[in-house]
């Protein structure tokens, strides 16, 4: 069994590390861990349902995707997936092949878009085909998948972005707001 790397994921995703050049290499460094990166895919492909459904757009529709692999080390932790919806993001630099500079969240504004809400699912599954050789995950382990829904000050869905991180390296810190709520 691979050494196990502990990376924690806030729920929901502190602003001041949402909006950072990247959400990954600003935890990692809070928590004294080396991130690296590596960019997987860039280009278009057919939207699943959660993200069709997200994006508000049918399921099997042109989507661009930008995938990269997130590491701790050398340790592979989770693979990230931002998809924008095809007919307002396809022909703008957020297609181009490489990381956005400066961040991606700079990128979307540029684009006239404002952040409005999000939404944030998490869901324990095991690994589909292809994830565990990425992640290098040992037999029977299980990934957690993190579904964050970005929409813009219009209500219009601009950034779905698909985590999924290998279970037994991580610890998902979930914060409830204050004064909301009672005990």
């Amino acid at each position: 069994m691979r050494s196990r790397v502990l990376v924690r994921r806030a729920l929901p995703t502190e602003p001041a590390v949402r909006g950072s050049e990247s959400l990954f290499f600003a935890e990692a460094v809070r928590q004294g861990i080396a991130p690296g990166r590596r960019m997987l895919f860039v280009g278009v492909e057919a939207a699943g349902e959660r993200v069709a459904r997200a994006l508000r757009v049918d399921v099997g529709a042109e989507v661009l995707a930008r995938r990269k692999l997130l590491l701790a080390g050398d340790v592979p932790v989770r693979v990230a997936t931002s998809f924008f919806r095809a007919d307002l993001f396809g022909d703008t630099p957020l297609a181009a092949p490489d990381f956005v500079r400066p961040s991606l969240q700079a990128g979307i504004e540029a684009l006239g878009h404002r952040f409005g809400r999000a939404e944030e699912e998490l869901i324990a599954r095991p690994p589909r085909e292809g994830e565990a050789e990425v992640l290098e995950l040992d037999p029977g382990e299980w990934v957690v998948e993190v579904l964050r829904a970005s929409y813009d000050t219009r209500d219009t869905p601009v950034h779905v972005l698909e985590t999924v991180c290998a279970a037994t390296r991580h610890v998902f810190t979930i914060t409830q707001p204050g004064g909301a709520d009672e005990f």
